[in-house]
Parts: C-alpha cells; sequence; structure tokens
C-alpha cells in the first residue's frame, strides 16, 4: 500500500454500476473513435510506414486507457495492476507497460467518507478511537488511517474499504474486458477469460477482511518466535468484512536511502531473511502472499545488536495455496538449481502439463531459464557458468552485481518466442513473480547470500520429510550440511 504524497482528495468514488458504466462507456467510445480514425489515416500507407504508425497509436490508447482508469480506482485499477504484473505473456506490451502506469496514489477518499464509512462499520465503538483524518497509506481498494485507542492509549491502523468497491468487482470485470476489446490490440481467448476469472477469485478474497485477518493471524502464530520478522497483530474489536483494524508497527519502506548506509553484514542478514520467508511460504506452508510490491514490507533497524534488523510484512489479502504436485515439481527444480544439472532440470520440469506439451527445443530453453533464474542457490564449484564477478571473496553471491532479472526475462522471451506460446499457468507465474519480487528486494537492498545458507533455510523447518524432498540420501552429490564436503 502505498505511502500519501499527493494533495489531491476525492470526495466521492463512482463505485455504482451506472455511474461506472457510464464513466467506461465514455472512455470506450473514444476509444472506438480513435481506433476508427486512424484506420481511415493509414488507408494510403505502405506497411511499414503503417506498422510503425500503428504502433505509436496503440502506445497513445493504452495510456489514454490506463489515464481514464485510474480516474476511478477501485477494482478496476486493481485490476489493472494485477495485468500488468502478469499479463506479459497474454497482453501487447504496449497495453503492460500502460497498465504499470497505474498508480494506486493518485488521489484519497476525502474523511468525510472515510469517517462515514468507519461509524458504519464500528458503531459505537467508533468513540473509543481517535482517528487521524491523513491518511498514512492509500491503495485502489483502501486507505490506511492511523488511529489511538484512547484508554489505553495504544497506537493502531485502520485498513478502510473504500464503500461500494467490493459490489463493483464483477461489473468491473466485465467493463475492463470490453474496453481490452475497443482498444483492438488483445486477443480475446480463453487464456484471457481464464486470467480474469482468476483475477475475481483473489479480488473477492482481498476484499474480505475476516479472511484477511485470519490469514494475518496465522502468520504471526507461525513467526512470533523469528525475532527477524514482525506481523502486525489483529484487533478483532475493531475489525469487520470491510475494515481491519491492527496493531501500529514502525518501519521504512525498502528503498529509504538509510539501508544502503548499514553494514554489509547487516544487509546480507536482511536479505537471507526475505529469501527464507519466500521460501517458507512456498516450500513448507504451500500458502504464499501473491503480491511482491515493496509497498507490503517495511524495515525496522536497530543500532544496539540487542535484536536483528527487522520486516515488517504487511497485506495479507491477496493469498494462493499450492496443492503437493505443483510444490514436489518446484522442490525438485530448486534442486536441480542448487547442483545446476541441466538433465535434472529437465528431468524435475516432467510430469507437468504446460512443461511436457512442449517440444524438445523448447523444454532444453526452459530448463535453461530455469537454471539462470536458480543461480543463487547454486553451489559455485558445479556451476561453471556462475561469473566470478558475481561472488565476493567469501564466496557470496552478489545481487546488485548480477542483473539477474533482466537476464532472466531475456533469456524466457527468446524461449517463448520458439513456441506456439501459451498462457503458463496461474500458480507457476505467481511463483515466478514472487522471486522477481524478492529478487529485486535483493539487488535494491545490495545484499550478499550463500547457496548452502539458503537451501538449508528451507530444510530446517522441516528436516526429516522436506529436506529428504530436496535432497535425496542415496544422490552421489556430497551432504550440503557439510561446508568442506
Amino acid at each position: 500500500m502505498a505511502n500519501n504524497t499527493t494533495e489531491q482528495t476525492l470526495d466521492e468514488l463512482k463505485t455504482s454500476s451506472f455511474d461506472r458504466r457510464l464513466s467506461i462507456a465514455k472512455t470506450s467510445l473514444q476509444l472506438g473513435k480513435r481506433w476508427a480514425g486512424n484506420s481511415v489515416s493509414g488507408l494510403f500507407m505502405n506497411k511499414d510506414q503503417r506498422d510503425q504508425r500503428n504502433q505509436a497509436f496503440r502506445q497513445q490508447q493504452a495510456q489514454y486507457l490506463a489515464d481514464e482508469l485510474g480516474k476511478l480506482k477501485g477494482s478496476v485499477v486493481k485490476i489493472g495492476q494485477m495485468l500488468a504484473l502478469y499479463g506479459e505473456h497474454f497482453l501487447p506490451p504496449e497495453i503492460t507497460a500502460a497498465l504499470q502506469s497505474l498508480n494506486d496514489n493518485t488521489a484519497t477518499l476525502s474523511w468525510r467518507v472515510i469517517e462515514q464509512t468507519i461509524k458504519t462499520q464500528l458503531g459505537d465503538l467508533y468513540q473509543e478511537l481517535e482517528v487521524e483524518p491523513v491518511p498514512i497509506g492509500t491503495a485502489s481498494l483502501a486507505q490506511v488511517h492511523r488511529a489511538t485507542i484512547t484508554s489505553t492509549g495504544q497506537q493502531i491502523v485502520l485498513k478502510v474499504q473504500y464503500p461500494g468497491v467490493a459490489d463493483a468487482i464483477d461489473s468491473d470485470l466485465s467493463l475492463f474486458k470490453q474496453l481490452l476489446k475497443v482498444t483492438n490490440t488483445v486477443p480475446q481467448t480463453r487464456a484471457l477469460d481464464d486470467w480474469f476469472a482468476e483475477i475475481q477469485d483473489l479480488l473477492h478474497h482481498e476484499v474480505n477482511y475476516h479472511a484477511e485477518a485470519a490469514t494475518t493471524e496465522r502468520f504471526y502464530q507461525r513467526l512470533q518466535h523469528d525475532n527477524r520478522y514482525i506481523v502486525p497483530q489483529i484487533i478483532r474489536r475493531y475489525s469487520s468484512e470491510r475494515l481491519l483494524c491492527m496493531t501500529y508497527e514502525q518501519g521504512v519502506p525498502v528503498t529509504d536511502v538509510r539501508l544502503q548506509n548499514l553494514s554489509q553484514s547487516r544487509r546480507n542478514a536482511i536479505g537471507q531473511a526475505i529469501i527464507e520467508i519466500l521460501l517458507q511460504e512456498i516450500f513448507v506452508w504451500g500458502e504464499m502472499q501473491t503480491d511482491p510490491n515493496f509497498g507490503n514490507y517495511l524495515l525496522r533497524t536497530h543500532e544496539d545488536g540487542n535484536l536483528p534488523d527487522q520486516i515488517i510484512l504487511l497485506d495479507f489479502g491477496a493469498m494462493r495455496q499450492f496443492d503437493e504436485h505443483l510444490l514436489s515439481i518446484a522442490k525438485s527444480l530448486m534442486q536441480a538449481g542448487f547442483y545446476h544439472d541441466l538433465q535434472a532440470m529437465q528431468a524435475a520440469m516432467q510430469g507437468y502439463a504446460f512443461f511436457d506439451n512442449m517440444s524438445p527445443k523448447v523444454h532444453q530453453d526452459m530448463a535453461q531459464v530455469f537454471l539462470t533464474a536458480t543461480e543463487p542457490f547454486s553451489l559455485p564449484e558445479h556451476n561453471a557458468e556462475l561469473s566470478t564477478e558475481l561472488l565476493d571473496a567469501e564466496g557470496q553471491y552478489r545481487w546488485a552485481a548480477s542483473q539477474l532479472h533482466q537476464r532472466v526475462m531475456k533469456q524466457s522471451s527468446q524461449a517463448m518466442q520458439s513456441l506456439e506460446f501459451s498462457l503458463p499457468p496461474k500458480e507457476f507465474m505467481f511463483i515466478s513473480r514472487k522471486f522477481i519480487g524478492a529478487y529485486t528486494f535483493l539487488t535494491v537492498l545490495d545484499a550478499r547470500t550463500d547457496s548452502r545458507e539458503l537451501i538449508k533455510s528451507i530444510t530446517k523447518s522441516q528436516p526429516d520429510t522436506f529436506a529428504a524432498d530436496i535432497f535425496d540420501k542415496n544422490t552421489a552429490h556430497e551432504d550440503i550440511s557439510n561446508p568442506h564436503s
């Protein structure tokens, strides 16, 4: 959830079906007119001129679409953001780039409307709180206000869902699909329909604050004895289906320049912790927060050395669970990456329909993509492709020097171009995006990590079963628990 940096305030949201349909109908009409005019004006151009002009026009159309969507807030903006995150495989690059410009922080909803919403949700309990009118964070579906419980002085935050946005999700999805159709740049395929169904499910889950409260409490229980992490405590007394109350946890954003002044060892410890929580979510709990946005993390630093620097985990609304079959394949991919073994990586991809349907050449290309993506987890002595420039004097992986994200994206794009490519499974895209988010986190932090420690972090929670799944005791490879083996 973005920090509030704008003075623009909305007195109301267009959340009624009629108002939103009217706004989007006007946008659709303008898009249709522009597209028709563009087609007529290109009649007397040669093919190269027309292609060049059409690309520029698509960029203009896409940005106009994003600008108009940004005025609506609510689930329309959230839909656009989700498609920007996961739509590069089925949306034109012009659309993806424009949707990435959608900003949570375009405006805040006026205190008059927010206060009335809180009163409606809390009734007489509202009198027990002193709520600050200026929000400390805004997003497409809600904004966050700091508050005090007057009887105790406890600092809390209220995540206030914008009125009407939950009821507008289904109609917003339908309207968004219409808009994409009018742009005439997005093929209306079954894959697109499947993704809209997935987004619909995620959004309905995200606006259910009872579910988010339960998930937050579950993660609090899992991490309460690990002092590297802070999960806010839910305060049920002031929470409802549309209002979430939790303890106020102070920290700084991941991008805060002061973090760059921390010692290398402290930044390494933070990097280790952020990768470890990712691996725990996927491989141990089978339950992952799907939004890798930096706004969902804060960092709390400690100078006295009595506590480690801590990661504050925020926003447990967009969650996904994974079945054992997918997790088994993911574990095998990690094992192959650890030993940087192309044949093992190809074998690990078997049994997953998306990979099984690939031609042998594309299958091998994708296996190579996974080898690159798991580079930070690979044993340097087994990875001849690992440049010595990416390792420091202690053999730790230098994230800021790796350009790993760019290399993975370039390789995967080339592999996909050689295939009559179908939309990757949703679970696969969620996991890949989560890794990309963590990789970006470590790159910004300029952290360095050790491959053995990364792998050991996901074996220690389930030492008997989980470790055996990843590292078969019959393997010819050395025991990772012995750093000198």
